[in-house]
């Protein structure tokens, strides 16, 4: 039993992930993290919403205790505003956030399985994506389709893009062109056209009957 101890892993305790801008050495970061009750969760879906989040990490708390979720911040990405992937969940003690990386962490939220970690704590700022394009950097050079994630990775969505371009602009130099439509177009005039109808009988007997009438009005034209 006390070589098996040593081999598995306990599942509460914190893995090398920590913040790339902290300024802290490792000895006092693991002194904040042995104090910590926030944790950064990791792998989520663009479209997990906060509503989710507490339903899931509330099963972690010990409300007789005086715990309890004290708030959730989501990540979002720096240009959109939009969710990215990860966010923050913080505790009353550190005690429930063990808790959840001990029962909630490699669990299914949204079909994908979610990553908890301990961590040094929030500050203003960290809730948005770092990457290039605004989320997270993962997600910049992720050359995989995954629709839980925007699809592409940025750098991918740029490739393709860039790609499509090139053969749309070959498209329209190239033999065989068809126009864009984007020139500007001009009113067509439509000439008018006025149709006239065809004698008939009966409009000879109304042009006999109009120089008739008009012989009996005029008593002059009688005399001559």
């Amino acid at each position: 039993m006390l070589a098996m101890a040593h081999v598995v892993q306990p599942l509460d305790q914190p893995s090398n992930y920590k913040d790339s801008q902290t300024r802290l050495d490792r000895k006092k970061q693991q002194d904040f993290l042995s104090k910590s009750s926030t944790l950064y969760i990791g792998n989520l879906s663009f479209y997990t919403t906060e509503e989710q989040i507490y339903e899931l990490f509330s099963k972690c708390t010990s409300p007789e205790d005086g715990g309890g979720i004290k708030r959730i911040i989501m990540g979002l990405d720096r240009n959109t505003r939009t969710p990215c992937g990860f966010c923050f969940v913080e505790y009353y003690t550190h005690a429930e956030a063990l808790a959840c990386m001990k029962y909630v962490s490699g669990t299914k939220l949204d079909e994908r399985i979610i990553r908890c970690d301990l961590d040094l704590g929030y500050a203003e700022g960290r809730q948005f994506g770092r990457g290039k394009s605004g989320g997270q950097v993962r997600d910049e050079h992720r050359t995989d389709y995954d629709p839980g994630r925007g699809g592409w990775g940025a750098q991918a969505q740029l490739e393709r893009r860039r790609e499509f371009e090139e053969r749309y602009a070959d498209a329209q130099e190239g033999p065989g062109a068809v126009a864009t439509g984007g020139g500007e177009w001009k009113a067509t005039e439509i000439p008018t056209t006025t149709l006239k109808r065809a004698r008939s009988p009966e409009d000879d007997g109304d042009s006999a009957r109009l120089a008739h009438r008009s012989r009996l009005d005029d008593p002059e034209r009688d005399g001559m």
